[in-house]
């Protein structure tokens, strides 16, 4: 088995520490195990990916040294590979058309958020603060779209999204190489956009 590990920046603004932690790393990696080092561009946010921060981020790992085995692979390059495997997902019911908007999804963030600092003010009971922080959990938890059961759509042209119908029970096991054994409770996986 061949390792093969890559660096996957999204290009919406300049390489920061942290990003060039992670392909320092992950080129590290590779070169140990005798592997391959990718750099995978994920430009398909086309209203945020900018060429200056896709070439800031080249010139970043070029300065440190870092460069793939391959020329550079673009995400948006398989747009549609993607689509055929979202459409596969839709018909095996591993995936669902969710029509909440970004604007909705901001405007839950944002309640959850008020009600976590309300649940500070010391001026309320004990039963109060609790129901604060209890709504504010709910809020902020894990996406789980009214939709991933199959609730009618608003309106027969409205826009959507599709997202990944994450299981409701169970755990995630993940056997990783640096954190060992990682347990994810089923619930705690957002509903996450796939296209």
């Amino acid at each position: 088995m061949t390792v093969t590990t890559r660096f996957a920046p999204s290009p919406t603004g300049m390489l920061h520490i942290g990003g060039a932690r992670t392909a320092l790393f992950n080129l590290l990696f590779a070169r140990r195990h005798n592997g391959n080092f990718l750099l995978r561009i994920e430009d398909t946010d086309k209203a945020r990916s900018t060429p200056e921060a896709r070439q800031a981020i080249l010139d970043g790992l070029g300065w440190l040294g870092v460069k793939p085995d391959e020329a550079p692979l673009y995400q948006s390059s398989r747009a549609d590979r993607h689509a055929d495997v979202v459409r596969e997902m839709l018909e095996r019911g591993t995936a669902f058309r969710c029509y909440a908007t970004p604007e909705e999804l901001q405007a839950r963030r944002d309640e959850g958020e008020a009600k976590r600092a309300a649940a500070k003010d010391e001026s309320l009971s004990e039963t109060e603060r609790e129901t604060l922080r209890a709504e504010a959990d709910r809020l902020l938890a894990p996406f789980r779209s009214p939709w991933r059961d199959g609730a009618p759509p608003p309106a027969s042209d409205a826009p959507y999204t599709v997202r990944l119908k994450a299981p409701d029970e169970g755990e995630r096991v993940l056997d990783d190489k640096v954190q060992g054994r990682i347990t994810i409770k089923s619930r705690e996986i957002d509903d996450l956009i796939l296209m």
